[in-house]
């Protein structure tokens, strides 16, 4: 049966042959079945890099991210926070998924660790993981670092960067890196959020790096997007790559 994103993901299997192989994987969280994507490289993986989605769940952008990972030597895996059965359709689709997580910080985070705890157990996946993710993804990573996940680095793409009361990044034991667009004209992804997150990971004394790039407005990773910007986006990849090589 073809799931939801079935055929995007059939296709970038296709596309992600010359590298190694790619495919779905099931997981369930409780009562939810969910669907994540894992590309592996053709030869033996450096480490693994897991993705986060966007809030309108794993599609083609995630699957290309997973893909790239694989073509640079990693295993690539987009994890899915909203479950198999969701429905995806239109913007209240999106913000009653990202809202109800948002709202459940508790749940927010099992389905982040039960994702993480799915890829681990997939064969071939080497242990020493980095957690990235985009616009929503990105603020799931900040929980999970906040969380104090064990992972071997984090990596928020143009994400939401406020805190939530009663949270903070003392738990924190990997190094973060920032990916941000100066332009950003997103509640609580703006540029006196960012500077209140760096003031709030230098109090932690947690290992972090920011890369801004200027004029770039919010989604600037998603091509084909309002806000696709194709040189932040190659600059904020170069920049990954540059993380990713201190952290394998």
């Amino acid at each position: 049966m073809m799931t939801r994103f079935g055929t995007m993901a059939l296709a970038g299997a296709l596309l992600a042959g010359s590298a190694g192989l790619a495919e779905t994987f099931e997981y369930q969280i409780g009562e939810t079945v969910f669907e994540g994507y894992v590309a592996r490289p053709a030869g033996a993986a450096q480490g693994t890099v897991l993705i986060v989605h966007d809030w309108d769940g794993v599609n083609a952008h995630e699957i290309a991210r997973a893909d790239a990972m694989a073509a640079e030597g990693y295993v690539g895996i987009a994890l899915d926070l909203f479950g198999r059965d969701a429905v995806l359709e239109e913007m209240a689709d999106y913000q009653r998924e990202t809202g109800a997580l948002y709202a459940d910080r508790t749940e927010f985070r099992a389905r982040i660790e039960g994702g993480i705890a799915a890829a681990a157990a997939l064969d071939g996946v080497p242990a020493d993981m980095v957690l990235t993710g985009y616009c929503f993804g990105g603020a799931a990573v900040l929980e999970a670092a906040r969380a104090g996940i064990e992972m071997a680095g984090f990596v928020s793409f143009h994400g939401g960067l406020a805190t939530p009361d009663g949270q903070d990044y003392t738990a924190t034991a990997a190094p973060i890196l920032v990916l941000h667009g100066s332009a950003d004209p997103v509640p609580g992804s703006g540029m006196a959020d960012l500077a209140t997150l760096l003031e709030e990971l230098d109090a932690a004394e947690v290992d972090h790096e920011t890369r801004i790039f200027g004029s770039a407005r919010h989604a600037f990773t998603v091509e084909g997007g309002r806000d696709w910007d194709p040189a932040a986006n190659e600059g904020a990849e170069a920049a990954l790559l540059e993380f990713l090589a201190t952290r394998f």
